[in-house]
């Protein structure tokens, strides 16, 4: 059975940082491109980053470019987030996807919600 389980999620002021992490079991993790995702309130989910197999390659969403960091480690099969400089619209359930390539997502985890205030 897969899981990917987030952690990290919570409150912060405006300016501040948090730090994500997605643990995940019962998969080849180095086989799977691993994502993040976000879904504020009333918008459409959002691709925020991605990281391909060996970690080499990340891409990000123009709103976080330069904001936020995504990271992988294989042998621990974890994929975090760094998220520094953080805005009220950065607020959102943040989820965790695995999948087979960068437009196919095969595994989600349940998410964890990111509140900023301003």
């Amino acid at each position: 059975q897969v899981r990917l389980v987030e952690s990290g999620g919570g409150l912060v002021q405006a300016g501040g940082s948090l730090r994500l992490s997605c643990a995940a079991s019962g998969l080849s993790f180095s086989s799977y491109v691993m994502g993040w995702f976000r879904r504020a309130p009333g918008k459409e989910r959002e691709n925020v980053a991605t990281i391909l197999w060996s970690g080499i390659k990340t891409s990000y969403a123009n709103p976080v470019k330069g904001r936020f960091t995504i990271s992988r480690d294989n042998a621990k099969k974890t994929v975090d987030l760094q998220m520094n400089s953080l805005k009220p619209e950065d607020a959102a359930v943040y989820y965790c996807a695995a999948g087979s390539t960068t437009n196919i997502w095969d595994y989600w985890g349940q998410g964890t919600q990111v509140t900023v205030s301003s």
